[in-house]
């Protein structure tokens, strides 16, 4: 037994120093492997159980919900630029100011997302859904309503000029989350910026650069 634990002993000295101490190029790939794993197997999986959602941080990939200056500009400047595509939805400054993330959020963001029971989200959140598209949809809900008792959501993002078609009538079975905050701006431009030189011409980029 004491021989067992003085060779578990060995191994586990090895493997922290070439983990944490080593500062060779071997060293180097291993941590990063080691550092990749316990992320994919460990801490995502403890995410999604946590948060209640596949997606518990989402990157922001389009401008769709880009406000000018999301971060430190004047919301009633925005508004007066944007106020007539929310007259349909009877939605005043004043409703909107009281929206989760009133000023939006832009292209490279991180967010985190939480699960939601469909029953709970009200309109002006910002919910995540899947479409027919390849990757989920991040817009504000404009809109709820019945059909033969089916609770249906209509979303648009806040930096578009109408709705997509595919966010008219969203089902309670799409919705993947819902955003509730910034986790860090800019901060996914880490991983889409490898992505940029595939991305349409119309679509790359920063948001202020479209």
């Amino acid at each position: 037994m004491e021989k067992r634990e003085s060779k578990f002993n060995k191994f586990w000295k090895k493997f922290w120093f070439i983990v944490w101490k080593d500062n060779s190029f071997k060293g180097w790939i291993i941590s990063i492997i080691f550092l990749f794993l316990i992320i994919k197997l460990v801490f995502f999986p403890l995410m999604n159980l946590a948060t209640g959602t596949s997606l518990p941080l989402v990157i922001v990939e389009s401008c769709s919900m880009h406000h000018e200056d999301t971060i430190f500009g004047d919301f009633n400047s925005w508004w007066s630029r944007h106020e007539m595509k929310y007259f349909k939805f009877v939605i005043n400054e004043n409703k909107f100011e009281q929206f989760t993330m009133k000023k939006g959020f832009t292209k490279g963001d991180i967010l985190f997302v939480t699960g939601v029971k469909p029953e709970n989200i009200k309109i002006g959140d910002i919910i995540i859904f899947q479409t027919t598209y390849p990757t989920p949809i991040i817009h504000r809900v404009m809109k709820i309503y019945n059909i033969n008792n089916e609770t249906i959501y209509s979303t648009m993002g806040d930096n578009n000029n109408g709705q997509l078609d595919v966010e008219k009538e969203i089902h309670a079975n799409q919705i993947i989350g819902k955003a509730r905050f910034q986790l860090m701006p800019y901060a996914g431009w880490v991983k889409l910026i490898f992505f940029e030189p595939f991305r349409l011409e119309q679509e790359r980029g920063t948001c202020t650069e479209n």
